[in-house]
């Protein structure tokens, strides 16, 4: 029943920005602290950000300053502003939903997006 979609990616010069965003459907959104991770080729599944039930965030070092994550509880979306992109955040970007007490193991989510892609490219 839980779903995650995620929206928004595609192809952007360096410097460039894109936003995107979430749906989520088949759960009590607003119970749930959510986060995007992003994969890379050749890379493991790395946290980018995270924000709590009430809009608390973090976020590691290389997203500091350049992203934003947000969440409408109203609208079950949760969505992710990047800014600055550099070649090095390439990678498929995913939104998935926080089980446990922890938001920095991916073996704390128990739900995955299918993810999109965001290539960034001179």
């Amino acid at each position: 029943q839980v779903r995650l979609v995620e929206s928004g990616g595609g192809m952007v010069r360096p410097g460039g920005s894109l936003k995107l965003s979430c749906s989520a459907s088949g759960f009590i959104f607003n119970d749930y602290a959510m986060t995007w991770y992003r994969q890379a080729p050749g890379r493991e599944r790395e946290l980018v950000a995270a924000i709590s039930v009430r809009s608390q965030t973090d976020y590691v070092d290389f997203a500091k300053g350049r992203f934003t994550i947000s969440r409408d509880n109203a609208k079950n979306m949760v969505y992710l502003q990047m800014n600055n992109l550099r070649p090095d955040d390439t990678a498929v970007y995913y939104c998935a939903k926080v089980s446990g007490p922890y938001y920095y193991t991916t073996r704390q989510m128990d739900a995955w997006g299918e993810g999109t892609q965001v290539t960034v490219s001179p």
